[in-house]
């Protein structure tokens, strides 16, 4: 029978985050008033980040088959992919964002521990990383405190964690001047059949919890996630976790050592929501219950309550359950490893979660109704399109004036923060650790990784370009999954599947909700056209700041990280010219237009644009192209064209080696948008004078457009027979200017 504890009211449930009809639901569900340990774990459970019960109705809508995907969205820790001879890649992408605006440091460094243990508690070894960081104008205070702390919690865990940070994006705005955003992305790899379920099985097996102690550190983390930052959230840094790289790293190599016994019968990371999270996931997962036992949980703090233990979001934990006969087995491989296995509890028929503390039941729940897909609330926000699409929809180029020297144009461009080298960022991660990356000395449009003892290579990237997204939600989110494929593509490789991390304002507030809906859309169209399935991801609402009476949404950010795989590793491409003379190609159609370009608002200083032109039938031909010319080894560099158009992708291929380009416009566009403007599905390559005939065939066989704008120089910029300088001159600028601006 439940312990006599003081029972709650509608008034403790608004408190915790939970509205009227959720708290008269979970009366409903039990029969009974909920005491106020079962009130805690409602309330963190049907959080929005832990249920997605503002999201879930559009989320179910993402395509999400696939002929290689071995793990579908939500099935377990992280999505998982064959990618041939015997292996698969687990990856997934989540957020951090509100710890992160509050303690940088820590909030950083725990979404990059977090999102680890999503990977290897599959049975996955991880082996590369990637992040997408959103900060405000860099001339702010707040935005160099912000970053600083950031890329330190990155690096810090990251390297000493042992994992090579291969790739990324930083980004600046000023809407994300009090709310960054740090979405951490991992990739692991399991040969098939080996790796571990989320899911708890066997009734009578033992459930232990092995890692860390638990502390107070992040209890209401989840909740944190799913409330506005205000003036009062700095209060909230108990709500961020502490992380522990070492411990992690120990608790790797004990996963992957148990992996390999056959002991688990079901494996999860304790992340949001810490133990009332995995035991309730885990139990609904496999039609099963558990009897918890709080008051054997190892604990960090004297003193510390049932509910304070099942909330803590305590770093470096997991759920482990043990195939009965076997515990001897994991407690030996623990122990070896220095790092905590208790066991806490027992498997039972279900579908009761039963916790106890001191042999008295302190909360007694059935699991299913606490879990997204299962009886979590779900709801149908209301969503209406906000009065600045139509009026971006007005500009008109005719507006803007051609600045009449567009060579200082060019190196404004090249020293723009959302174009200038990150250098001062990278430099920070350890990018070789483990010798799996094979494009820090070779740059290419993704990140390669090699799968050792084949011929095959991993591609990954991020990316998402929040100004088109504001602009126009489905055009934008499109672009960002084409651009994800193109620098796949360009790369080498063919786009497999991605995950993703959803960025939004306040989900209640109808505008907002406008554009998530809008991004799902977009999204859902570009994946069926590219066949990359959705494999899961998070949505991150409340992205937005109520300074007094003033509240300042983020732009929509649905950030795509994206997995390709390299056939064969002569296939893989790099941006960089190679020789003085070869031939430079555009690929594509280059249109008059600067609408949302970065030389449209911070030259021009013009905000209310649309998106950029994109069609994502002509995106699809011109790839299927890309990966002809690569395949029949025709191509020397290839480099997709993105923030700062023409010019600013001619300039990175240009200055990896020191070598220049000289070229011609094209007489029936402006000039400043033939090398300024965004417009999509278009990609420079470069080409040998004795392959320039085998280019043009292939060309010629599927109607997607090319031009030969010039070739590749000694180290001369010239444009339209004009100096323009010299590329080291341009090379300062990009590779210094952040650093500067930091200083």
């Amino acid at each position: 029978m439940l312990d006599s504890i003081a029972l709650t009211t509608i008034e403790n449930a608004k408190e915790l985050g939970l509205l009227p009809e959720e708290f008269d639901k979970i009366c409903d569900v039990l029969g009974r008033v909920p005491n106020f340990t079962e009130l805690s774990i409602y309330s963190v459970m049907w959080s929005e980040h832990c249920s997605y019960k503002n999201s879930i109705v559009w989320l179910k809508t993402l395509p999400k088959e696939g002929p290689h995907l071995l793990a579908k969205a939500g099935e377990e820790n992280a999505g998982l992919v064959d990618v041939g001879e015997g292996w698969a890649c687990a990856f997934k992408i989540e957020s951090h964002n509100h710890p992160s605006a509050v303690e940088p440091f820590q909030g950083a460094a725990t979404g990059v521990g977090g999102i680890n243990r999503d990977i290897f508690t599959m049975g996955a070894r991880p082996i590369a990383q990637l992040n997408s960081l959103r900060f405000g104008g860099l001339s702010e205070d707040r935005t160099k405190w912000l970053l600083k702390g950031v890329v330190k919690g990155i690096s810090s865990y990251g390297n000493s964690f042992g994992i090579p940070t291969v790739g990324g994006e930083v980004y600046f705005d000023d809407c994300y001047l009090q709310n960054p955003l740090v979405n951490a992305f991992s990739a692991g790899i399991v040969k098939v059949g080996q790796q571990m379920s989320a899911k708890a099985h066997g009734v009578g097996n033992s459930v232990y919890i092995v890692g860390s102690s638990t502390g107070r550190d992040g209890i209401h983390g989840a909740a944190f996630a799913s409330k506005d930052l205000s003036e009062d959230s700095a209060n909230d840094i108990p709500s961020v976790q502490v992380g522990d790289p070492f411990q992690e790293k120990l608790l790797l190599e004990a996963t992957l050592e148990l992996a390999e016994t056959g002991a688990v019968a079901g494996m999860q990371d304790m992340g949001a929501a810490g133990i009332t999270c995995s035991t309730s996931e885990m139990s609904a997962g496999g039609n099963v219950g558990m009897d918890i036992h709080l008051d054997r949980v190892p604990t960090r703090q004297d003193g510390m309550t049932p509910w304070e233990i099942l909330l803590s979001e305590s770093q470096e934990r997991m759920l482990v359950v043990v195939k009965k006969g076997r515990e001897q087995e994991v407690q030996a491989i623990f122990k070896k490893w220095d790092i905590h296995c208790e066991p806490i509890g027992t498997v039972t028929e279900g579908p009761m979660l039963r916790y106890f503390w001191h042999h008295a039941l302190v909360a007694h729940l059935p699991a299913e109704s606490l879990v997204l897909g299962g009886g979590a609330p779900v709801y149908y926000r209301e969503f209406r399109e906000p009065s600045y699409y139509q009026e971006y929809k007005k500009f008109s180029i005719d507006s803007v004036p051609v600045p009449t020297d567009l060579s200082t144009v060019g190196k404004e461009m090249i020293a723009l923060p959302n174009i200038a080298s990150k250098r001062w960022v990278y430099e920070q991660y350890d990018s070789m650790v483990g010798t799996v990356n094979m494009s820090t000395n070779a740059p290419s449009d993704a990140a390669i990784v090699k799968l050792r003892g084949t011929e095959r290579a991993l591609a990954m990237t991020v990316d998402c370009n929040s100004r088109y997204v504001h602009a126009d939600p489905e055009i934008g989110t499109m672009i960002a999954v084409a651009e994800c494929a193109r620098n796949i593509v360009c790369s080498g490789g063919v786009p497999s599947a991605i995950t993703n991390c959803l960025n939004f304002g306040n989900p209640y507030n109808p505008e907002v909700y406008w554009q998530f809906v809008g991004a799902i859309k977009g999204m859902s169209k570009a994946c069926e056209q590219f066949k990359t399935p959705v494999t899961g991801g998070n949505v991150s609402f409340y992205n937005q700041t109520a300074i007094g009476d003033t509240i300042e949404p983020i732009f929509p950010t649905p950030t795509i990280a994206m997995l390709g795989l390299v056939e064969d590793k002569a296939h893989i491409t790099t941006l960089d010219f190679k020789h003085k003379g070869d031939l430079i190609y555009h690929i594509g159609t280059n249109r008059e237009d600067i609408a949302s370009s970065q030389y449209l608002v911070y030259h021009h200083g013009i905000t209310a644009s649309p998106a950029p032109a994109f069609s994502l039938e002509e995106e699809f031909a011109m790839q299927e192209q890309v990966k002809m010319l690569i395949r029949q080894g025709v191509l020397r560099s290839a480099h997709d064209i993105s923030e700062g158009g023409l010019f600013v992708a001619l300039m990175e291929s240009a200055m990896v080696n020191g070598l220049g380009f000289d070229i011609t416009s094209d007489a029936e566009i402006r000039t400043d948008a033939f090398l300024f403007g965004e417009s999509q599905s278009r990609v420079i390559v470069s080409v040998s004078p004795e392959k320039e005939e085998s280019f043009i065939d292939i060309m010629m066989l599927n109607g997607v457009e090319f031009d030969l704008l010039g070739h590749v120089t000694k180290g001369s910029i010239r444009i339209d027979d004009q100096e323009w300088g010299r590329v080291e001159e341009y090379k300062d600028l990009y590779d210094h200017s952040l650093h500067r601006a930091l200083a």
